[in-house]
């Protein structure tokens, strides 16, 4: 059986701070110390260096952290073969996805409870970041399965396409409505734009496509980067002269509200795939081939 111990220095490993570890695993922060130090004098190795109220791994702590990872490895394989024994045609046992921010907010959510409904054994968890996050969490092993946008690939990570999607201009709405006729590039690139920030597959997919166009984004008068949907939404409707790019999927509310205006600009077409991904060569546990495999199913192209 694992030891909670070892459950405590990943925690705080993953953190670089007691304070965050506590909180992740719902204990005190005493209780995070009184576990790492049993760990060091059970070693006899210093784990950890403080450094005011952050904290760094020594060497020792990394090889600790290497041995960490494959034990919870391990022992997550063994539950979900015993899950697999006692029941062979039900997934259970745990499942974490993590999804880039429109996939979390605006796809995925609607999935969850029939998924959860289908395979109660199952303990779902969701980490909400950007593209490049979610690619780094699956290598470190800390997620079972990812969705994402954008256009990098990682060798070490492999991708199925799960969705078409398309990123759209938009703007706070006016008397007047939605233009008829798309509005010149160089006039839209001109307005104050309101972006995603780096490291999101919203931004990289924008600043591909103007690339495409020898327009570099540093050019660009960018009034803010933002690192979510919502903000970017909430500031168009604040400032009608700022135009914003995101999802279709995510303006639903907006568009049958009057809240917000699709404003096609010629030449600037936003095409881009939602993806799912887990790491080369390694097979996916149950529940998260169910997972993906129930996805497909329920997921339909925008229209």
């Amino acid at each position: 059986m694992s030891d909670f111990r070892l459950r405590v220095f990943q925690a705080v490993a993953q953190h670089l701070s007691f304070t965050k570890a506590a909180q992740s695993l719902f204990v005190t922060q005493p209780a995070v110390t009184k576990h790492i130090r049993e760990l060091e004098r059970q070693y006899g190795q210093r784990l950890l260096e403080r450094r005011g109220n952050r904290v760094a791994l020594t060497e020792a702590g990394r090889l600790l952290l290497a041995h960490a990872e494959t034990v919870a490895q391990s022992h997550q394989q063994l539950e979900d073969q015993l899950h697999a024994l006692s029941d062979p045609e039900e997934a259970a046992g745990r499942l974490r996805l993590g999804a880039s921010t429109t996939l979390a907010q605006y796809v995925l959510p609607g999935l969850l409870p029939a998924f959860q409904a289908r395979h109660p054994k199952v303990q779902l968890t969701l980490l909400n970041a950007n593209s490049e996050h979610i690619a780094e969490a699956l290598l470190r092993g800390e997620l079972d399965l990812g969705f994402v946008e954008g256009r990098s690939k990682s060798r070490d990570l492999h991708y199925e396409l799960l969705l078409t999607d398309e990123l759209v201009a938009v703007r706070g709405a006016t008397a007047a409505g939605p233009p008829t006729r798309p509005m010149p590039l160089a006039e839209a690139l001109a307005r104050p734009l309101v972006l995603r920030e780096r490291g999101s597959g919203t931004l990289e997919v924008l600043e591909f496509a103007l690339r495409s166009l020898k327009i570099k984004l540093s050019s660009l008068p960018v009034a803010f980067y933002f690192d979510n949907t919502e903000a970017i939404k909430a500031y168009l409707e604040a400032a009608p002269e700022a135009l914003g790019f995101v999802s279709r999927r995510a303006l639903d509310r907006e568009l049958s509200g009057g809240l917000l205006e699709i404003v096609p600009i010629a030449e600037l077409h936003l095409p881009r795939q939602f993806e799912a991904l887990w790491v080369q060569g390694q097979p996916l546990s149950r529940p998260a081939q169910r997972f993906l495999n129930f996805a497909h199913a329920q997921l339909k192209p925008v229209a």
